[in-house]
Formats: structure tokens, sequence, C-alpha cells
């Protein structure tokens, strides 16, 4: 006990001894005491005690209490280098009923650890520590009333006492308990009557708000074992209250560029993202990026067609975002990956005009997090090479692209000196003749050039209105190349990189 001793802060010794000289018990908690007794060094801290928050802010009067639980965020100066370390002290309480599945419906203060302890979610979070002083020596007292010392050590996830009372009260531990599964370390399961409870009562996650599964959700894709999470969730009933579209490519069969079906695939996908440590969004685009394949499935066996499946599940993508509630930047950014994942390139097939647009149309910001989303498509397709040479050159190509103008905005006249050229007012003919000119540096930016593009501005403008939106209609019809061969080479039933 001396060696946990010398792991917990000094400062959180400082807030236990302050409180236990003021007459009041104090005792860490929850899952830093569980990473403590695992080895691990925790990340945050959290403490419990007799007093009430008016009690404990006249001993820290540098705190605040910001939740209807009492709980009050205590600012322990730092003694090494004079910053500050947060720490979470609670009143001990037990719960009432719990009506709606989410909420105690009122909080009542108990008196004692054994009762806070009690009504806490697994037994490896139900354990507390505190020191025994006599005189100068200083040891740790462990209070363990449910067995999660015996758990802890053998990786076992137990819901404390009765565990449909436990996931009645609030029925996301039940999403708890596999995200503690997942993110413990290798080897933690879910003890068998923890387990056979989560399914029996796996149908009031409905009860949960979309933020607190949003952000319980995101926990789990963001471990290591992100793919075994969202399995273990289908498996005890979860997830179809979760995100009930991965259930459609159960058992969807797909054809013969693929070993797995449509969920296996995107399972496959994600857990090599989540070996490459690649960023939630990436994770999120390789999980839904193939999930509009049930839905535009044509036929069966070796020669089935998916088409546009991209397109439709951009669609099915962006209403899982805002039915979870992420913010608009993450869905925007997933939902383009989702979208875009499907391109075709082949070295001598493709040239850098249609890569130009490929990069105009994704991105610049995107290009990295586009080629992770198909790289993870390889894995997840029974590819042996994340990222083969053709895929390698596609890099170098969309590299060399950046350097080339991509937007109207990087062609060397802009609106003000079209109108200024030829001297009339803005309108529809500016941007027509923009258009124009983009196609033309999109295939071949040595065209970027100011002298002739405003030769190429008094051309354009010297024509009637018909003819001027007949070019820019082609125009805009060169820009679309990049899709419209991609669509061209998957009805071939060619394999895309």
């Amino acid at each position: 006990m001396q060696e946990l001793l010398h792991k917990i802060p000094d400062e959180v010794k400082l807030l236990i001894e302050t409180m236990q000289a003021r007459g009041f018990q104090a005792y860490i908690v929850g899952g830093c005491v569980r990473d403590l007794l695992a080895g691990n060094l925790p990340s945050d801290w959290d403490a419990a005690t007799n007093a009430n928050p008016e009690q404990i802010q006249a001993v820290f009067p540098d705190s605040y209490t910001d939740n209807k639980f009492g709980t009050v965020k205590v600012r322990m100066p730092r003694l090494m280098d004079g910053e500050f370390l947060e720490i979470e002290i609670t009143p001990y309480r037990v719960e009432s009923k719990y009506t709606d599945k989410r909420h105690p419906d009122a909080v009542e203060w108990a008196d004692n650890i054994n009762a806070d302890l009690s009504r806490r979610d697994f037994t490896v979070n139900a354990i507390a520590l505190s020191y025994i002083k006599e005189g100068e020596k200083i040891d740790i007292e462990v209070i363990d009333l449910f067995g999660g010392q015996a758990d802890l050590a053998k990786k076992i996830i137990r819901a404390v006492r009765d565990p449909n009372e436990r996931f009645l009260e609030d029925a996301l531990r039940m999403m708890r308990a596999v995200r503690f599964a997942v993110t413990l370390g290798h080897g933690w399961s879910i003890e068998p009557k923890t387990e056979k409870a989560i399914v029996e009562n796996a149908q009031w996650l409905r009860a949960v708000s979309q933020e607190r599964i949003r952000d319980e959700f995101l926990k789990i894709i963001m471990s290591e074992s992100a793919a075994d999470g969202i399995e273990l969730l289908r498996k005890l009933g979860l997830l179809i209250y979760i995100i009930p579209e991965l259930l459609e490519g159960f058992g969807c069969g797909q054809n013969k560029h693929h070993i797995y079906d449509c969920y296996t695939h995107l399972f496959k996908s994600l857990e090599f993202t989540a070996k490459k440590k690649f960023n939630m969004q990436v994770r999120m685009a390789a999980l839904l990026h193939d999930i509009g394949k049930p839905k535009a499935k044509a036929g069966d066996g070796p020669n089935s067609t998916f088409y546009n499946h991209e397109i439709i599940g951009a669609r099915i993508t962006k209403k899982i975002l805002e039915r979870m509630k992420f913010s608009k930047k993450d869905s925007d950014k997933i939902v383009h990956l989702v979208r875009y994942h499907l391109f075709y390139y082949n070295v001598g097939e493709v040239g850098e005009a249609s890569v130009r647009r490929l990069v105009r149309n994704v991105g610049q910001e995107n290009l990295e997090e586009l080629l992770q989303v198909r790289m993870a498509d390889r894995i997840g397709s029974g590819c042996p090479k994340a990222e083969p040479y053709k895929l390698r050159h596609l890099r170098y190509l969309m590299e060399k692209a950046l350097l080339d103008p991509i937007s109207a905005k990087m062609i060397k006249v802009n609106g003000k000196d079209i109108m200024d050229i030829l001297e009339i007012a803005p309108g529809p003919k500016v941007g027509q003749i923009l258009d124009i000119l983009l196609a033309q540096v999109l295939n071949d930016p040595k065209l970027n050039e100011r002298e002739y593009l405003e030769g190429e501005v008094r051309r354009f403008g010297g024509l009637g209105d018909v003819e001027l939106e007949k070019i820019a209609n082609d125009a805009e019809k060169q820009k679309n190349e990049v899709e419209t061969k991609r669509d061209q080479m998957t009805k071939k039933k060619y394999w895309v990189v």
C-alpha cells in the first residue's frame, strides 16, 4: 500500500487531510482508485465526503459547484509548478427511484462511505481509499465492499449488487459496461449475470438522451479495441438503439471484390483505423462509409452491384449524426468523407487533370483523411496492403495538384477583373466566364497566366448569352469528369483503389 501512497499526488493528499482536519470524512473514489490499483496513472481525481456542498466550499473557498448532485470542483494549487489540479469532491449519496431510467427522482445525502459505494455502477468502480494516521506514519485504508479488487485482478466488469437495479437506475450504464470492457485493457470481459441483465434491459437505452449516448459511443470508438466494442454492442442488443442502420449490413453479402458481408467489412475497416490511431472523424467515416450498400444493392452473389451507395450512404450518415447530436463541423467532415470515399484511380488511366478535379471536389483539408478512409476500406475488404503502389502514386499526384489551380480563387483573374475588363455589372455572365476559365486551367495549369486569361475574358465576353451559357455548361461537365469516370468504371465492375 505504500507504493500506492507514492502515486497519489500531494494535492489530493492535502485535500483529504484538510477535510479530515476539519472533522469530516473524505475518501478517494471512483475510476481513479480503479486505475491506481491496476497500476495505471489516473487522468483525473474524485473524492467523496460526508460534508455537504456548502461545507466543502467553506473549507475550499476557491471552488464551485455546477450540478444537482452537489459535486464541488476544488482547485488545489500544485506544489511544484504553481498551476492548479482540479479535484471533484461529492457528498456521500444514495439513489432514489429512477422513473426516467436516466436520473434519480431526488438526490439524497448519505452519512457514510458504505452507502455511497453501494449505489455505484460496477465493483471495480466501487472501491474507496483514505488515510490512516498514526503519529507521523500515514498508511492507506481500502474500503472494498463488493469484491472490486478481486474483479480487477480477474479483469471482470460486474455490476454492484443486482445488475437489473443498476441498469434501471441509469440505462447508460449498459453502454458503460461495454466501454470499460474495451478501454481498461486486453482481456477484460463482462460477468455473465451482468451481461444477461444488459440483454434483458437493452430497450431502456431508448430513454437515454442522444448526447449521453454519443459521448459514451465516442469513448468506445476512440479506444484501441473500437471494433470489439461495436461487436459487443451488437451481441448485447444495444447497437440497435444506437445506430440500427449498421445492422442492416449484418449478413448482407457483397460481390467478388469483398470477402466479408457489409457489417463485417465496416467492423474490419474501423479496426484498422483504431490500430493506426486515426482521428475520430476518420474512424466514424470508416465505420459508416458503406452504410448505404444494403439499400443500394442490386442482384446477389459475386456480380451484385451497389451503384451510388456512397451518395445514399452520405445521406444516411448525415441523419445518423444529426440524430446523435454531433457538432455540425464533425458531421460535415464525416459525411464528406463518406460521400467521396469511392473514387476511381489507376496509373495510366486517370490523368492529372482528373486528379486536380478530385482534389477540388474533396478539398485540400480532407485529402489525407480521405486516403486514410480508403486504406481502411481496402483492409476491411480483405486486401493485403492498405496502400499499394497505385494509391501511393495517387498521393504523389494529389500533392502535385496542390501546387496547381484547383478553384476559381486560385486562377489569376477574378470576378472584379472580369467586370473591369468587360465594363459590366455583377451578374450570371461573370460566374459563367469564371467557370470556363477554371475548366481550362484544370486541364492545363500552364494556362493560368494573367495575359492569356484576360484575352479569354474578352473572347468569351463578346459571345451571346445563349452561346456563353452552353460553353459554361460544358465546362461544368468537365469539372465533374471524375464522378462520371468513377461511375463508368463501377458499372464495368472494375475494382477501385
